[in-house]
């Protein structure tokens, strides 16, 4: 078998616990790193500050992926059909610039493949996709409490309430894509 052909996506759907615990049940995903990118503000962004909605920081996650396992086309199909892309600038009820939903590209091929997948999911969608897309820039990793916050806190009311439906979701659409067949 070949070596490792390793990418890297990086998209906001909102609530970066949401998108993250979504992409660490896909096969081929090495990495889900949940951070914060495309801001106004200075320097390095706290949780507080992007919460605020005033810093201009959107949530992401950072998604590295095995290109021989699943394409980039695949991770953003995964995540188009697994938030609403057409809700501008909130999801559910996190409302906000800060729950925009985008992809960050990270090379004229990615923006591409993002463009085609857009025109190819619109026929999908009652209402226009407002999914921005952007060039990327400077990624700041979020604070530990915020990584793997699926996996280290399943009973919080949140994950209950917001993120099982979205794996359910991912479950019925992509099973074909799960590590191991199967999510949480």
């Amino acid at each position: 078998m070949a070596g490792k052909n390793l990418q890297t996506a990086t998209v906001g759907g909102g609530c970066f616990w949401c998108t993250e615990a979504v992409f660490e049940a896909v096969a081929g995903v090495e990495n889900v790193v949940s951070g914060y990118t495309a801001g106004d503000a200075p320097g390095r962004p706290t949780y507080r500050e992007v919460c605020s909605g005033l810093s201009g920081f959107a949530e992401v996650v950072k998604v590295t992926f095995d290109a021989n396992v699943i394409s980039y086309e695949d991770i953003l199909i995964i995540f188009m059909t697994t938030h609403d892309p057409t809700s501008l600038n909130k999801q559910g009820a996190d409302r906000g610039t800060q729950y925009r939903s985008v992809i960050y590209y990270h090379n004229e091929k990615q923006k591409e493949i993002a463009e085609a997948v857009f025109e190819g999911l619109k026929p999908y969608y009652d209402k226009p996709i407002v999914t921005e897309l952007s060039k990327s820039e400077i990624f700041y990793e979020a604070e530990k409490e915020h990584q793997d916050f699926y996996k280290n806190n399943p009973n919080f009311g949140y994950c209950s309430f917001v993120i099982d439906p979205k794996l359910a979701k991912l479950r019925k659409l992509h099973s074909d894509k799960l590590k191991n067949g199967q999510v949480h």
